[in-house]
């Protein structure tokens, strides 16, 4: 067994070291705590192995700390106590920890073991995940020893992800993806002899349960650099293992404007999305692209809110990027001329993204968003043939894509520097940058007129005009509200008036 000592400080609540002590058996801090104490930084999910029955060790635990017990897996014992990091500072964790969110949660998972902590760590995934401290030394000494068999602290200082078996990929597939993961975001490489285990057991990357790979998914794509880190999934055939759909645009080719095939243009879409939102720079970008392109406090605010637990637009927009092209292959035509033509690929591609998405157990709300995204992904571009759109193309754009509108109109522009790479012509870009800027602004405009100011209600129209609540009276209010934005109207006597003229026409727009 290798051991080393550690200088670093370990926090832990005192309230836990103490029913611990009480339990009369060994129990250790594992796995992703002690990699990242190693590291220098703290963590607030914290793995803890106990020798006996961790279910009835974590429910005892939970009340002692005031938290909540939640039930992981039965059949192997494992068990979680989530407690509010306020209450686990009372209990006697530092004040100031730094890489804690005093506004979350402390995860405590209790799993059982028996025989030696080695062999325990012998089924665990990566050498770095493979170290562990024991608790009754932690109290006693300020330098615990680091039980650490596989060598898991040297790979951490060269910076490897190293698997502890060959076993590992077997035992658990979405260990697959997790390698991928760990590398990203500790900027490390994976150890050649893992590699060449991922790449012979990638075809069971397919068997994992949907939500797990929806986990590991958003965490990539919530990393910088996420177009690589596809690429090295695709390298190891996991991405189209996992999305068989994106296999089908290898080597499909475009007409001549496009640069790539259907399958790497989708990835330099997602990697232009990322110069876009300032997280990476672009091979074929530069600064004075990325000064043309729209961005302010409010984008970089709207991106970076939360969609559903664990996603945000800019992880969603990235994965948009990825799909938006997804149903090429099956679309593809030749006109008279010869020339390739896609139609309806856009609306294919949103049904074959949700069908995707839900497989991968995406939320509701993801799902809604990534379709908007893939569905209208074509419409900036459609909402003008010459000049700037009008000011109900505008307002009606973002009627029908809600939420999403913003996003589709960054995924647009990523989209036309994806179309052709190191061959784009600047002044269509410029060209585009305009549109797009001019939209937002007029947007921003259209709201301000909307919002707060309601020039008439439901109520009004019904009063008015001796009609019935039904539907009609909502498109009559979608009407007013759309030529209230387009700047036409803007008292209660236009609306009415408005309402009116509908009415005499006998339609509703």
């Amino acid at each position: 067994m290798s051991t080393s000592q550690i200088t670093s400080p370990f926090v832990l609540p005192d309230k836990l070291h103490e029913f611990l002590s009480q339990q009369n058996c060994r129990s250790y801090v594992i796995g992703g705590f002690v990699r990242d104490w190693i590291m220098g930084q703290q963590s607030s999910d914290i793995d803890i192995a106990i020798e006996g029955n961790a279910l009835s060790i974590a429910e005892k635990a939970a009340k002692k700390l005031d938290g909540k017990f939640v039930l992981l897996d039965e059949n192997n014992k494992i068990g979680r106590v989530v407690v509010d990091s306020g209450t686990a500072r009372d209990t006697g964790a530092e004040e100031n920890v730094p890489g804690i969110d005093k506004k979350k949660q402390w995860h405590f998972d209790f799993s059982s073991f028996s025989g030696s902590i080695e062999s325990d760590l012998a089924r665990r995934d990566f050498t770095v995940n493979a170290m562990a401290v024991d608790l009754n030394q932690l109290k006693e000494n300020c330098q615990p020893k680091l039980i650490d068999p596989f060598q898991g602290r040297k790979d951490l200082e060269n910076g490897v992800i190293r698997s502890v078996s060959e076993h590992i990929f077997a035992d658990d597939a979405v260990r697959l993806l997790r390698a991928v993961r760990f590398a990203a975001e500790f900027n490390f490489t994976i150890d050649p002899s893992t590699e060449t285990m991922i790449r012979s057991n990638s075809s069971h990357v397919s068997k994992i349960a949907g939500e797990r790979v929806r986990e590991e998914l958003l965490r990539l794509f919530n990393l910088p650099q996420t177009a690589g880190n596809l690429r090295y999934l695709d390298k190891l055939g996991l991405l189209t293992s996992l999305v068989p759909e994106l296999a089908d645009g290898k080597g499909v080719e475009q007409p001549t404007v496009h640069f790539w095939d259907v399958f790497e243009h989708s990835l330099q879409t997602v990697a232009a999305t990322e110069f876009l939102i300032r997280e990476t720079s672009w091979k074929y970008g530069s600064e004075e692209m990325l000064s043309l392109a729209p961005w302010s406090d409010a984008i970089k605010t709207h991106i970076s809110g939360e969609v559903s637990q664990g996603s945000s637009h800019k992880s969603l927009l990235k994965l948009g990027a990825l799909f938006h092209d997804i149903a090429k292959p099956r679309t593809k035509t030749l006109d008279e001329s010869g020339r390739a033509r896609f139609l309806g690929h856009a609306k294919e591609g949103a049904t074959i993204t949700a069908d995707i998405l839900e497989r991968l157990r995406f939320s509701h709300r993801e799902i809604d968003l990534v379709e908007k995204l893939v569905y209208y992904h074509l419409r900036p571009a459609q909402m003008s043939n010459e000049g700037m759109p009008s000011q109900r193309a505008i307002y009606r754009f973002f009627r029908d894509a809600e939420n999403a509108g913003l996003d589709i109109l960054l995924l647009a522009l990523a989209d036309y520097l994806a179309v052709s790479g190191p061959l784009i012509h600047m002044e269509g870009w410029k060209e585009n940058c305009r549109l797009t800027n001019y939209v937002i602004m007029e947007h921003e405009k259209q709201e301000s007129r909307v919002t707060p100011l309601k020039l008439i209600d439901g109520n009004d129209i019904i009063t008015q005009f001796g009609l019935v609540p039904g539907p009609l009276i909502g498109s009559l209010l979608a009407a007013v509200r759309e030529t209230q934005a387009s700047g036409e109207i803007n008292t209660r006597e236009k609306a009415l008036a408005l309402v009116q003229d509908i009415l005499n026409k006998g339609f509703v727009n």
